[in-house]
């Protein structure tokens, strides 16, 4: 458990984001090869084991929690990792909102896979503040290892930072030691990435275990820009405090082996190779799995499946 660092308005308010320089930064991941470390087999198993693979929709039932499950414990078929020579593994966790937490842990116990449950009134955070805590409370009661919180996106759109922070301590409170604290600032919302710095600055003071791009939910969701500002105060506070370090997770519209290796690049050199593994980092997706796996079999047979092949459900 990360504890919550004293409030530093001084710190916040001295974050300034070049616009221009971030985003050349950013083509310039794009431009180069990915990771320079093993085959693009070791990149894409790499990326499946920081997957959250997630179900997010009104639409959920017990049977389709139980199926993603499955395919959480092996996401990629046995015929393809025998032909690749590579051993069983699992995602880095299985997302879900509250009534579905339960049926997630049943299903995935023993395997060491967590459960993530999003909270605080997702996708907006417009609920009850009183309420929020105790909808992690319940969530954690149910089993989940690990919540997503949103924040209230209009504190940053106010330059609130004061009554952010508090916020968020108060989320870091309802977790404890119990579950890991995964701040989600929806970053489509906030639009500017100085308002995105701080923010992230913010959540990190008050105690967040990971920060978060997005809901997926928003019109703007996780983009290279974003990460590099928001990774960029990952390494800041990472200086002041090396004993803590915070993780990443980017969400919304991540769909492709080659999107998902352009993030691994990010990490891996923004922050170096502990944070290319799921401890650290995580991938909020529900399609992405399938064009990995599809890459895995094209390596491993020397074509692409059919479509439906590799579904999930």
């Amino acid at each position: 458990m990360r504890e919550t660092l004293a409030f530093d308005l001084g710190l916040i308010e001295s974050i300034h984001v070049n616009r221009r320089g971030v985003e050349q930064r950013a083509q310039s991941l794009v431009a180069r090869r990915p990771i320079k470390r093993g085959s693009q087999v070791r990149a894409h198993v790499d990326a499946i084991q920081c997957i959250d693979l997630t179900t997010l929709d009104g639409s959920d039932t017990p049977g389709r929690v139980d199926r993603l499950c499955q395919k959480a414990k092996r996401p990629v078929r046995p015929d393809i990792l025998e032909k690749l020579g590579i051993e069983p593994f699992t995602v880095g966790a299985v997302c879900v909102y509250h009534a579905q937490v339960a049926e997630a842990v049943a299903c995935l116990e023993k395997t060491g896979v967590p459960v993530a449950a999003v909270s605080t009134f997702f996708p907006d955070g417009q609920g009850p503040e009183e309420l929020k805590p105790q909808e992690i409370e319940a969530s954690i009661n149910a089993g989940a290892a690990e919540i997503d919180v949103v924040i209230s996106r209009a504190l940053a759109l106010q330059s609130n930072w004061k009554a952010l922070y508090d916020q968020i301590a108060g989320f870091r409170r309802a977790c404890g030691d119990r579950a890991k604290l995964k701040v989600i600032l929806g970053t489509g919302n906030l639009v500017r990435l100085e308002r995105i710095a701080k923010a992230s600055a913010t959540a990190i003071l008050a105690g967040a275990d990971v920060i978060k791009t997005s809901t997926g939910k928003e019109a703007t969701n996780a983009t290279l820009p974003i990460g590099l500002v928001m990774t960029d105060q990952i390494l800041r506070f990472l200086e002041i405090d090396p004993s803590h370090p915070v993780g990443f997770k980017p969400a919304g519209g991540i769909k492709t082996a080659k999107e998902a290796q352009a993030w691994m690049a990010l990490m891996h050199e923004q922050l170096g190779e502990d944070w290319t593994k799921p401890e650290r980092f995580r991938i909020g997706a529900s399609s992405l799995l399938g064009d990995l796996e599809r890459q895995l079999h094209h390596a491993a047979f020397g074509r692409y499946p059919a479509g439906h092949y590799l579904a999930i459900a």
